[in-house]
């Protein structure tokens, strides 16, 4: 299909443009538009699963087109598909989507809400699918944007602390991207921003240059992930985003820090990333694994707890790219697959019990079984797949880490594998507090949960189900890319 990654990325922005023309009393019409943009990309993304080719390791559907041309410098919309990416394509798609029907409460300036998320969802999907680097970054500053708005307009009390909080994290990482950049871009004889062109140059960067280059990228990427200690914003913004914000900015969102690390400093900076990864993915996954896990035990809002267990749950994508082999980091990629799918229902799920009770404190329930059965019982399936229970998704993908940790740094794999008796023991004690126990009479009335909400929860809690018991339709996606991007490291070292 010509031209299917530009219809992906935008058309939700015709969507806009489109919601942009409607009066602003027109609810319904906003929003059944809204959810109109979306689902063409996810039906694209559906037909992208079915005819990727799995036995290519290189760039497909690849779009070409001069962009800018000024004297010398020449940037081009250059847009490709790998099996590094497809599966974040697929995610974006999928997600957004859901996300959509998971905003059918708001009622406050709902033209702006709905336009701002599609324009946010076409910049996701363009960071996944940009090819020339300026383009990559106009992407990447492009979904900054609407967040900000999201955050700080339809999120909590602290809104406005919570969204400036990650706009600024944000900016410092971008400036930092830039500069790297900039500097790639001169370094190479004759100048360009193509991605492809920059990695089959990579031979020809000093390492003193790789260094210098990959810690800049590294952090940028690193706040997005987030990692320690760039990781403060995260709780903040997640609890007092609005629920479907709180889905992107897990599902999608944190991906974009190991993307980036995966397309860019690995493809593009092997020598340093040879040197440097171990330090500053391995040592620092097994920290996020250990000191997220730890933070989410002491939370008393559940949001907040969820968000936490976001960070130690990423730490394990880190692990595994640091092992430099075939099972952790196909194990990292399906874990930011199974991830972005287990957190979207948690934070779903979230949403759901704030929207009855207008709080989310862990004590202030009791007995929710006994209430809201049907409600308990997909959250026991949410809970149980963030556990990593074998028959879910995230068992597959966290064993999948530490089989390929373990041959590298057996000693990391330890201290992170205790994590897993921290995420049984944090999320068992709030399923105990919250949905066992004595009834509590203030919330004995709490209406079940509906049919929208079902619809948004049912597609993710099916992927969970599927993938935990046959795996292979995704690891078959990524298996060639991720080992034709292995050898490229492995073979400076």
């Amino acid at each position: 299909m010509a031209h299917i990654l530009t219809y992906m990325t935008f058309i939700p922005v015709a969507g806009m443009v489109t919601i942009l023309c409607l009066p602003r009393d027109q609810h319904n019409l906003i929003k059944w538009t809204a959810a109109i943009a979306t689902v063409p990309p996810l039906l694209m993304g559906i037909w992208l699963f079915a005819n990727f080719d799995r036995t290519q390791a290189g760039f497909q559907l690849m779009e070409r087109a001069t962009w800018i041309e000024f004297g010398s410098f020449k940037a081009e919309y250059l847009v490709g598909v790998d099996g590094i990416s497809i599966t974040m394509v697929l995610l974006t798609a999928l997600l957004s989507f859901i996300c959509i029907f998971a905003s059918w409460g708001i009622d406050k300036a709902v033209k702006g809400y709905f336009a701002l998320f599609l324009l946010l969802d076409a910049g996701m999907m363009g960071v996944f699918v940009a090819l020339d680097f300026l383009l990559f970054f106009v992407f990447w500053e492009v979904m900054l944007l609407p967040m900000y708005f999201l955050i700080g307009i339809w999120g909590g009390p602290r809104r406005e602390y919570a969204a400036i909080k990650f706009f600024l994290y944000t900016l410092v990482g971008s400036a930092l991207m830039l500069l790297a950049i900039l500097a790639l871009y001169f370094y190479n004889d004759p100048h360009t921003l193509d991605i492809t062109k920059l990695i089959a140059n990579n031979a020809t960067y000093s390492r003193e240059f790789q260094t210098i280059a990959w810690i800049g990228l590294f952090v940028g990427f690193a706040i997005k992930i987030p990692a320690f200690p760039f990781h403060t914003w995260l709780p903040d913004a997640h609890v007092e985003a609005p629920t479907a914000i709180s889905v992107i900015l897990a599902g999608v969102l944190l991906k974009m820090g190991t993307y980036g690390i995966l397309r860019i400093n690995y493809a593009i900076l092997p020598l340093a990333t040879s040197d440097l990864a171990y330090y500053f993915l391995g040592a620092l996954g097994t920290w996020n694994i250990v000191y997220g896990a730890l933070c989410a035990m002491a939370q008393k809002d559940l949001k907040k707890l969820v968000a936490y267990s976001s960070i130690s749950h990423m730490g394990y994508v880190m692990l595994g790219m640091a092992s430099f082999t075939p099972q952790g980091i196909n194990g990292a990629v399906l874990q930011m697959f199974n991830h972005g799918t287990v957190t979207a229902m948690l934070f779903l799920l979230v949403g759901v019990i704030y929207d009855r009770a207008h709080h989310r404190q862990i004590e202030g329930f009791g007995g929710l079984a006994t209430t809201m059965p049907v409600y308990t019982g997909v959250t026991a399936l949410a809970f149980f797949a963030a556990m990593g229970l074998p028959g879910l998704s995230a068992f597959i993908s966290e064993v999948l880490v530490l089989l390929g940790a373990w041959q590298a740094a057996p000693g990391l794999t330890a201290i992170a594998a205790t994590a897993v008796v921290l995420t049984a023991g944090y999320m068992l004690w709030t399923m105990q507090r919250m949905y066992f126990g004595k009834v509590n009479e203030k919330y004995a009335d709490l209406p079940e949960i509906n049919g929208r909400e079902l619809f948004t929860l049912v597609p993710l809690g099916v992927i969970v189900i599927i993938l935990g018991v046959y795996p292979a339709p995704v690891i078959d996606l990524m298996t060639q890319s991720l080992q034709n991007l292995n050898q490229i490291v492995t073979a400076v070292r």
